[in-house]
């Protein structure tokens, strides 16, 4: 039975050894509750690291740790310590961490780092390869096993691998600094699915897809040679009911059963009726923009005075790789602002910031939820923010004021929190006064949308969001008008060619027999294709055409001596045996003036773009520009020209990142059909890669075997995914008939 097997840097137990012995506890954090539902339905693995390295695991206790992570569906993933420092203390979060946080400043580009997180990624690719079926569904998660999905993916090609990024993934122009760049994006596109939480780096991520690598990107999907990778967003819930009804329970309890942090909340309360609680919990992260916090706080009183001894600020800073320097001196800094802000303006009975460095345990995180005010969540940069969610899901009276930063995934879906930008410390102040003085009745309007979509929305339905995606992504029929080229269609095409008295291929050029180029003249055939060619044109009763859009004068450069049959420039020259071209078409060039100009203008405001001039057509081509800016110009450019050419018998073709002008009684479908009909075949070949070869899948018969090299919509039969296995079809046609 196949099995979903989820990976992450951390197993969802954390082990103790005491006194020889090995026990393995659950652990709380958001993401094992957010897998439990995939964990515990069917069967199922977590991969991960125990937390422990292997100097610290002795020998003898070896198996015990296999056998007590096995009861909790888990396998361990084996790191030295110098491992875990270089990998995750070290790549991940003194690299990726702070870069995708757009803390630029504090990214460290050490090599000896980058080459640890490479082979330990290995190693955990290697743990799910070694446990891993070919049904299985593979879910890899987050920023420390980016390159994990192309590792699994090179040696099981067809199974299913899903990848989830629980950070935010940063504009192209943070993330273009990373000199390991175009490898780490090469590792992500060894998945069938990305996730990201909000749309914002699901864009980012895409834009350094084409950007980087130059891939072609439609919607949300990314063509490959041999697949798609879809890219979406789910913003990741909470547990919604188990914070929901851990606060209904506490709001029962008598007092003798409460917790002493919340008799002490209490007692503060009493003394102080009208005083507001601000709660702010987050790790103790540069990203999470305590210190901002801190001197906005301060801000916000001295605005404000009228509520010095009316609120105080409760701080929660979770202790975070206290072992990375950035972090120990952020600790110092929150530590002397806090001193300094209550030693200045602290009264004999009141304290403005009550300030925590530690965990707390669930039920105090329910104390502090259910008696605080207002949440004040602003971090300067956020994936998620589920502290945001969860204050909202233990609001059992629906009272309560959320204030968030914009900057956090969560804001994208709570719109009714008072949201700040966390840098304006005069926004902030005044929309603090603005949350004390709400009235209730607004509060409750507010909580009562968020606590809907929140419960709707929960962990477990992003989770099962994400399969059903990922299943989807596996399971479904690619929406082509075509099917790919198998094995044994290709046996029943070359067992018709073999059949055939008198045969016809048509064969593109760029995209289909050879690769593009920036520079479209240094584009010439490599010696592999010349031989193919060779073999093809020797073949006997076969007429070999190649046809394409290119100018005559490069094409009898390369081709007229091999005497190949030629089309080009779209159809207007013809050239057969070696003879010198002559014009199929009868085509006016007296329009190129009035569109020269035009073409130009795009240039001078299109760094990268060129015109090449052919004999009877114009060609804008884009492929050096910005991906982005070159496809926003071209569509410029249609509009233009569209309107230029309305009454001049011109049509405009959009090729693979080119606009060409030609005269409307060009197109390879006529001049196809005119070689077609010059003779008696029974045998019709053509393949090709863009818009343009549309023309020639259209007008030759339907008896034609018509192929596209790539996964976009055709007219064509049949499609390829690259040049190599067009060249690998076009070689079956040089074989010998067999039998």
């Amino acid at each position: 039975m196949a099995k979903t097997i989820i990976i992450s840097n951390r197993l969802p137990v954390q082990l103790q050894i005491d006194n020889g012995s090995i026990s393995a506890i659950p652990s709380v954090g958001g993401l094992a509750t957010g897998m439990k539902s995939v964990h515990s339905e069917g069967e199922s693995l977590w991969i991960g690291w125990s937390g422990l390295t292997e100097e610290e695991i002795p020998e003898d206790l070896e198996d015990d740790i296999d056998a007590a992570l096995a009861e909790h569906g888990s396998s361990k993933v084996k790191l030295t310590a110098e491992e875990v420092d270089g990998f995750y203390y070290g790549f991940s979060n003194r690299t990726i961490w702070p870069l995708f946080h757009y803390f630029l400043e504090y990214s460290e580009f050490e090599l000896a780092s980058w080459e640890t997180y490479k082979a330990v990624n290995q190693k955990f690719a290697d743990a799910i390869l070694e446990k891993a079926d070919k049904d299985d569904i593979i879910w890899v998660h987050d920023y420390q096993l980016m390159l994990v999905p192309r590792m699994v993916r090179e040696k099981r090609p067809e199974t299913s691998i899903g990848f989830f990024l629980h950070i935010p993934f940063p504009s192209f122009e943070i993330f273009r600094t990373l000199p390991w760049r175009a490898e780490v994006l090469s590792g992500l596109l060894g998945s069938d699915l990305i996730g990201f939480h909000t749309y914002d780096y699901e864009r980012h991520f895409l834009s350094s897809i084409r950007r980087i690598l130059g891939l072609e990107v439609s919607f949300n999907d990314i063509y490959l040679d041999d697949r798609i990778v879809k890219v979406d967003s789910f913003p990741m819930g909470i547990d919604y009911a188990k914070f929901s009804e851990a606060a209904k329970t506490h709001q029962s309890l008598p007092k003798k059963e409460q917790s002493e942090l919340q008799r002490r909340l209490n007692k503060h309360k009493e003394s102080t009726p009208d005083a507001k609680f601000l709660l702010s919990i987050d790790r103790l992260d540069y990203s999470k923009g305590i210190a901002k916090r801190l001197n906005a706080y301060e801000y916000f009183l001295n605005k404000y005075p009228q509520y010095k001894e009316k609120v105080r600020l409760i701080i929660l800073a979770v202790p975070s790789r206290s072992n990375v320097p950035q972090y120990q001196l952020l600790k110092k800094e929150i530590d002397e602002l806090v001193g300094r802000i209550n030693g200045e303006l602290a009264t004999v009975s009141w304290t403005p910031i009550w300030y925590f460095y530690r965990s707390m345990p669930f039920e105090n995180l329910i104390d502090l939820y259910t008696s605080c005010d207002i949440a004040w969540l602003t971090p300067i940069r956020d994936g998620m923010n589920l502290v945001a969610k969860e204050y909202i899901a233990t609001r059992t009276d629906k009272t309560g004021v959320l204030i968030l930063s914009e900057m956090a995934g969560s804001a994208n879906e709570m719109n009714e929190a008072l949201l700040i930008n966390p840098n304006n410390f005069e926004q902030i102040a005044d929309t603090i006064h603005r949350a004390i003085q709400m009235p209730p009745k607004e509060q409750k309007s507010r909580n009562d949308v968020l606590q809907k979509r929140l419960e709707r929305y929960n962990v477990e339905k992003w989770a099962n969001d994400f399969m059903r995606s990922l299943t989807d992504q596996r399971d479904k029929d690619p929406a082509y008008v075509t099917r790919r080229l198998s094995v044994d269609l290709t046996n029943t095409i070359m067992a018709d060619y073999h059949a055939a008295r008198k045969r016809l291929l048509f064969l593109d050029y760029d995209g289909t027999l050879a690769g593009f180029h920036n520079d479209p003249q240094k584009a010439s055939p490599d010696k592999d294709l010349f031989r193919l060619l060779d073999a093809l044109s020797a073949l006997p009763d076969t007429h070999i055409y190649l046809i394409s859009g290119r100018d005559k004068e490069t094409f009898g450069r390369w081709f007229l001596k091999k005497k190949y049959n030629m089309i080009v420039e779209h159809g207007v020259w013809l050239s057969e045996n070696g003879d010198d071209f002559t014009m199929l078409e009868n085509v006016k060039k007296d329009w190129m003036e009035k569109i020269h100009p035009v073409l130009e203008s795009f240039v001078d405001r299109t760094p990268g773009s060129f015109i090449e001039e052919k004999n009877y057509s114009l060609a804008w081509h884009y492929r050096n520009t910005d991906p982005d800016f070159g496809q926003k110009r071209a569509s410029e450019l249609n509009t233009v020209l569209r309107s230029l050419i309305a009454n001049d018998d011109l049509s405009v073709l959009n090729g693979n990142k080119v606009v060409e002008i030609k005269s409307s009684n060009v197109n390879k479908g006529r001049a196809a059909m005119r070689i077609f009909t010059g003779d008696e075949y029974d045998f019709v070949f053509a393949i090709g890669d863009d818009w343009t070869d549309e023309f020639m899948f259209q007008e030759l018969p339907d008896t034609a075997v018509t192929v596209k090299v790539g996964r976009q919509k055709t007219q064509a039969k049949y499609y390829l995914d690259s040049i190599k296995n067009v060249r690998d079809l076009l070689s079956r046609f040089t074989e010998k008939k067999v039998g």
